[in-house]
């Protein structure tokens, strides 16, 4: 609590609220605009963060992804097309009730469930993350190796809708995280001859063009469609069409409390993502409703269950990331790079030799929540206004900050060279639906896999016979196998269901 206060002294000054202001502000209008997001923003504003104070910088970037998944919400509910995947549900309920002149009021319902999913979510990371860092501290290479196994597997499961490809992903991460110099017997791997290969490849070129580049050329194609729905909204003059009413609070409150609570947990899980908890909360409020069949046409509670779980997994997501040193997203992993490029190093040792700084890092965050409030509801009407420029005007200006971005991390071409690659891999990647989010997740724990893996050899001395004596890592590798299992099932479970579902509508429609 000490280092908290603390924390909040440091944060409270003009220029680190400066940053945090620009930060969930810039978000915030990423998320408005589709086909950005946090992930993009971060990748992107990484290398503009060289010449800040480490708190500014980070607090700059966790300002963003806060903002982003807030302002996903504003293409959802006026374009019907959501800033980020996660935002889907929120579309369902959200756009009907702009098409019907409410567009204020489901903004703004929107805005209210972000911040409360995200500042309480942000108080469980607070509450958790020390206590399971100690518990780690007691875990070695060889329980480490089976945990970062066991979290690639999981990841990679539920990050697709087919766990081959999510492993496969998963696996072509890790293959790209062995290219440079080995850290053992110093032999270059895969370089070349480039000697920009050999300190390995950089994660801010890759996540810059796997996630806004073959992004951008995807919404090129989408572009009249995208243009066109910002034609047709238009408010209504009511006054209780604009503000959230009483009676809507009181059926929302108990919604907002529970999709908080989804999100956080779906955060904590690694690799479940913001997308799971948002269409689990919009589930479970469906179903929880005395009135399911409403559902889609313009319920407000739609909204809030929504947008108040994909807000929360975000802070709850850097659970695993600040306890294990394992990134629970996309945004967890590329806020690695970040925090080790402003000397923290994710992972239980930091809450012993840093203490100070992530109570700095809390208390910013704390700030965030509070700034997405202020920034949302004064700049709402500007940032609906955002969404109605044309996206073939966006899309030259996104593609010049990436181009920026890219070449700030190295000041070399070779970073452009790179971006540009890998924006086809991602291009491919999203049309043959294998999961760019467990390759990016792959690629930022290779190295603690290979390193962990080795020591266990040495560890074991080769001998598998020695493993009983380390009964969480035989745990683990049960879950795994497990996960394997249970996974298979559920899709070929799935599959079945939507074979049933199309011969049954085939059948109807020849009837």
């Amino acid at each position: 609590m000490e280092h908290l206060l603390v924390g909040f002294q440091n944060v409270l000054t003009p220029v680190t609220l400066f940053w945090v202001t620009v930060g969930v502000t810039l978000g915030y209008v990423l998320g408005a605009l589709p086909g950005l997001g946090k992930a993009t923003g971060v990748a992107v504003a990484i290398p503009m963060t060289f010449y800040l104070q480490p708190v500014a910088a980070i607090a700059l970037l966790i300002g963003i992804a806060k903002g982003s998944a807030a302002g996903s919400a504003v293409s959802a509910i006026l374009l019907n097309t959501p800033g980020e995947p996660s935002s889907a549900p929120t579309a369902l309920d959200g756009y009907p009730l702009a098409r019907q002149g409410k567009a204020q009021k489901a903004l703004k319902m929107g805005l209210f469930a972000s911040v409360i999913g995200d500042f309480l979510s942000t108080l469980v990371l607070i509450a958790l993350a020390a206590p399971l860092a100690r518990y780690a501290l007691l875990i070695g290479p060889v329980e480490l190796c089976a945990i970062l196994l066991f979290s690639l597997t999981f990841i990679g499961g539920l990050a697709g809708r087919s766990m081959l490809k999510g492993l496969i992903a998963a696996a072509f991460g890790v293959f790209f995280a062995t290219i440079g110099i080995e850290t053992e017997t110093f032999i270059p791997r895969m370089t070349f001859g480039l000697l920009e290969l050999d300190d390995g490849i950089s994660l801010v070129p890759m996540a810059i063009g796997m996630l806004a580049i073959s992004e951008m050329v995807i919404q090129a194609g989408n572009a009249h469609s995208i243009d066109s729905e910002a034609e047709k909204i238009n408010d209504s003059s009511s006054p209780d069409d604009r503000r959230v009413t009483l009676v809507e609070w009181r059926r929302c409150l108990p919604v907002i409390g529970r999709g908080t609570l989804i999100g956080s947990v779906v955060g904590i899980l690694p690799g479940l993502g913001a997308s799971v908890g948002s269409f689990l909360s919009y589930g479970a409020t469906q179903r929880a409703s005395k009135t399911p069949e409403e559902f889609g046409t313009g319920m407000i509670e739609g909204v809030a269950a929504a947008e108040s779980a994909d807000n929360a997994v975000v802070p709850a997501s850097f659970v695993p990331l600040f306890a294990l040193g394992i990134p629970g997203s996309v945004i967890a992993a590329i806020l690695i790079s970040a925090l080790v490029l402003h000397g923290l190093t994710p992972g239980p040792m930091m809450f012993i030799e840093q203490p100070q700084m992530v109570a700095d890092l809390y208390a910013a965050m704390l700030c965030a929540s509070l700034i997405l409030l202020i920034v949302g509801y004064t700049g709402q009407r500007i940032f609906a206004q955002i969404i109605r420029v044309p996206i073939r005007l966006i899309i030259p200006v996104v593609l010049f900050l990436c181009c920026v971005g890219a070449y700030m991390d190295t000041n070399t071409l070779f970073s452009i060279y790179l971006m540009l690659g890998f924006a086809l891999l991602g291009y491919f990647s999203r049309k043959l639906d294998f999961s760019f989010v467990t390759f990016l997740i792959g690629f930022v724990i290779g190295p603690n896999l290979e390193l962990t893996f080795r020591q266990s050899l040495q560890i074991l001395d080769h001998d598998v016979m020695r493993l009983p004596a380390h009964p969480i890592a035989i745990g683990f590798a049960v879950l795994t196998v497990v996960t394997v299992f249970w996974i298979n099932r559920t899709n070929s479970r799935l599959a079945a269901q939507k074979v049933a579902l199309d011969v049954g509508t085939t059948k109807q429609s020849q009837i």
